[in-house]
C-alpha cells in the first residue's frame, strides 16, 4: 500500500488550506502528493501543480460505507442486517429510531459539513481555475485538455456531494459562489429549493456540463487518472438519479417519468455496454460474484465497476476486516445478515421458495415473518425451513457465511457454544449468519496477514440493468416484459442461477414483478448502501425498515429455528434526517418535516 499522504483541503472555519481531518488515504497515483499545508487559495490558484493538487483532494470527499457510522454499516439500519457489538452506531441510533444519537454522527450530521466543504472545493475550482498561469511543460492543447477535464470533474462531484445531501435531507441551499469560511456560511441560504429545482434544473445541469467536459474512459483507465470521473461514470449517475426521480417518492415533484428514466438507463448500456460487463471469469459463479466486488476496476480485470472511491489494498486491521469477520476467525462480528435477507434468495434453479412477495420485495407469511405457515411456501422447490440454506441463489453463499459454509480454511459453526458463538463473547452474531461479501478469504487464510482490494463501490454495471428492468416495467409490463426478463436473466444467471424468469408462473403481471424486480435489487445489491434509499424512494420504509430482524438459531444436528433478533421502529418523519440542529439554529433554514 502507498504511503500515508497529505492533501490540501479547505477546513470550514478557517481562512487557509490546511490537512483534512483524519483524510482518507487513497492507493491511487493522482493522490499520492506531499503539498505544504499552510497556503492560502490565492497562492494555491497560483501555481498549476497545486492548483492540481487541491483538485484531486476533493476525490478525498468520496466516503467509503463500510464501518462508516461509529464502526457499523448503514445496511444495519435496514432489514438486511443487524451489528453485533453494543455500541455499534446503527444499533444505538436508526434501529431504535434515535436520529439525534452521536454515536451515528458519521452518517446522520457528519455528511451536512463534510459535502459543504466539499462543495465549497468545487466551486472555488469552478471560480478560479481559468486564472491559473499554465504549467510551463504543457503544450497548449493538453493545457485546454486539462482544464476541461478538471471543470468537467468538478461539475460531477459537486453534483454527487448535493446528491448525497439530497438523500439525507432533502432539497437543501444550493451555494454556487466561494462562501468566506470565517464567515456565517448560509445566512444567506436559508431558501430550500423544490425537488424539481434542486435535482432537475440543478444537479442534472451540473451533470449536462460535467459530461461535456470529462475525460473518455479510455483516458480515465491511464496510469495516473484511476478512479477520476469520466463521461460514463456521468451517465451512471443520471441513471441512478432519474430513476429516483421517477419512483413514487418523487415523480410527482420532480415532474420525470418512468420512460425518461428508461431511456437514460437504455443511452448507458448502449453507449458504453461493450466498455462494461457483468464480471463473469468462467469460473464458479459464487467466485464471479465475490470478485465482482473484491478485484479492481483498473489493474485486476473487472469491468463492472463504474463509479469508486479508490482505497486501493487494504490490510487486516486498517480498513476493518477485523470488525466483520465471525469471532471465530478472530473478527469482532460486525454485519451480520439477518434471516429476512436469507428469505429473499430464491431456489438455485429459480423458482421461488415462498409464495408470493410484498411491495418491499420480502416473502409474505401469515405466520408474522418469524415461523411461515406451511401454506406459505412453495412446496415444488421442495424449500424446507429448518434448513434454509440448501440449494439457494449461488449469491446466498457468496454474501452471507452461514453454519456448515466452508470458508478461509475453516467451518462456520454458529451452534451455541462452538466457535462462531461461543457462550460469553458479547460480539457472537444475533442473527445466526455473518458477512461474507467484500470479505477476503486470503488475509484469514494467511493468519490476518497480506492485504486485499477493499475499493468501495458506488455504481457497478448490475445496477444500471436493474435500472433499466426496473423502469421498462414501470413503463408497460405487458410490452416489455420480453426485455425485462432478459435483463433479469443476465444478472441471476451470472450470480448462478439456472432457471429463466420466463419459466415463473408467479410472475404474470406487473405488480408481481414489480415486487419481484424490488427482489432481485435487493439481493445482488445487497450491503452495498441501496436498500437504505430504495424503500424510500419506493414509499416502503416504513414496512421495509420498521419490521422485526429476524435471526436464526442452529441446534447440534443442524437444524435452524427463527427467532427475532432485534425490533425496530421507523416513522414516517424518518424518511428524512433533521436538519444537524448546530446548522438549523445558527442559521434558521427550515427543518424537515416532524423535526422541529
Amino acid at each position: 500500500m502507498a504511503k500515508a499522504k497529505r492533501v490540501l483541503c479547505v477546513c470550514a472555519g478557517a481562512a487557509f488550506l490546511g490537512l483534512c481531518q483524519s483524510f482518507f488515504a487513497s492507493c491511487s497515483d493522482f493522490l499520492d502528493k506531499e503539498p505544504s499545508n499552510e497556503l492560502t487559495g490565492a497562492q494555491t490558484f497560483s501555481d498549476w501543480a497545486t492548483m492540481e493538487q487541491f483538485h484531486f483532494d476533493t476525490y478525498n470527499f468520496l466516503r467509503n460505507g463500510q464501518c462508516r457510522i461509529a464502526n457499523s454499516w448503514l445496511d444495519a439500519a435496514t432489514d438486511l442486517a443487524e451489528t453485533s457489538y453494543s455500541g455499534g452506531g446503527t444499533r444505538v441510533s436508526f434501529n431504535i429510531g434515535n436520529y439525534y444519537s452521536s454515536a451515528a454522527a458519521g452518517e446522520l450530521t457528519a455528511p451536512w459539513e463534510h459535502y459543504y466543504r466539499g462543495i465549497r472545493k468545487c466551486n472555488m475550482m469552478l471560480d478560479r481555475i481559468d486564472v491559473v498561469p499554465k504549467s510551463a511543460d504543457l503544450s497548449e492543447e493538453d493545457y485546454q485538455k486539462k482544464l476541461n477535464y478538471y471543470k468537467g470533474e468538478a461539475h460531477a462531484l459537486r453534483a454527487w456531494f448535493y446528491w448525497e445531501l439530497f438523500l439525507r435531507y432533502g432539497p437543501v441551499p444550493m451555494v454556487t459562489r466561494v462562501l468566506d469560511p470565517d464567515g456565517d456560511l448560509l445566512s444567506d441560504y436559508k431558501v430550500r429549493p423544490s425537488v424539481r429545482d434542486f435535482v432537475i434544473d440543478f444537479i442534472m445541469k451540473d451533470l449536462a456540463a460535467a459530461d461535456t467536459l470529462c475525460m473518455e474512459k479510455s483516458e480515465s483507465e491511464a496510469t495516473g487518472n484511476q478512479g477520476r470521473i469520466s463521461k460514463p461514470v456521468v451517465k451512471a449517475l443520471e441513471s441512478r438519479i432519474m430513476l429516483f426521480m421517477a419512483s413514487p417518492r418523487f415523480a410527482a415533484e420532480s415532474g420525470v417519468t418512468w420512460q425518461q428514466a428508461a431511456d437514460t438507463a437504455k443511452v448507458f448500456i448502449d453507449t458504453y455496454g461493450n466498455d462494461y460487463s457483468l464480471y463473469d471469469g468462467g469460473i464458479d459463479p459464487i467466485e464471479n460474484y465475490t470478485k465482482a466486488i473484491l478485484l479492481n476496476a483498473y489493474d485486476e480485470g473487472n469491468p463492472e465497476t463504474i463509479f469508486y472511491r479508490n482505497d486501493g489494498t487494504q490490510s487486516w486491521g486498517s480498513y476493518g476486516y477485523y470488525n466483520d469477520a465471525p469471532v471465530g476467525y478472530g473478527g469482532n462480528g460486525g454485519l451480520c445478515p439477518s434471516q429476512n435477507l436469507v428469505d429473499m434468495y430464491d431456489m438455485a434453479t429459480g423458482q421461488a421458495p415462498f409464495a408470493a412477495y410484498d411491495e418491499t420485495g420480502a416473502p409474505v407469511f401469515a405466520g408474522g415473518g418469524i415461523a411461515p405457515a406451511a401454506a406459505d411456501i412453495n412446496a415444488s422447490t421442495y424449500y424446507n425451513d429448518a434448513h434454509p440454506t440448501v440449494d439457494r441463489d449461488p449469491r446466498l453463499s457468496a454474501t452471507v457465511l452461514f453454519h456448515g459454509a466452508s470458508w478461509a480454511g475453516s467451518t462456520i459453526n454458529v451452534v451455541r457454544g462452538q466457535k462462531d458463538n461461543p457462550v460469553g463473547n458479547a460480539n457472537a452474531t444475533p442473527t445466526g449468519y455473518y458477512l461474507r461479501k467484500y470479505m477476503p478469504e486470503i488475509i484469514l487464510q494467511n493468519e490476518h496477514s497480506g492485504s486485499s482490494s477493499r475499493d468501495w463501490i458506488i455504481i457497478r454495471y448490475a445496477e444500471i440493468l436493474l435500472n433499466y428492468a426496473e423502469a421498462l416495467n414501470e413503463v408497460d409490463y405487458s410490452s416489455n416484459r420480453a426485455m425485462i426478463r432478459t435483463l433479469l436473466d443476465r444478472v441471476r444467471h451470472r450470480g448462478g442461477i439456472s432457471g429463466n424468469v420466463s419459466s415463473r408462473t408467479d410472475i404474470n403481471s406487473q405488480a408481481t414483478m414489480r415486487n419481484f424486480i424490488r427482489k432481485e435489487r435487493t439481493i445482488e445489491l445487497a450491503m452495498e448502501e441501496h436498500r437504505w434509499w430504495d424503500v424510500r424512494r419506493w414509499n416502503v420504509a416504513e414496512k421495509a425498515l420498521g419490521r422485526d430482524i429476524i435471526g436464526v438459531d442452529v441446534a447440534t444436528n443442524g437444524t435452524y429455528t427463527r427467532k427475532v433478533a432485534q425490533q425496530r421502529k421507523f416513522e414516517t418523519r424518518m424518511y428524512l434526517y433533521p436538519i444537524p440542529e448546530a446548522e438549523y439554529w445558527k442559521s434558521g433554514i427550515a427543518n424537515n418535516e416532524g423535526w422541529n
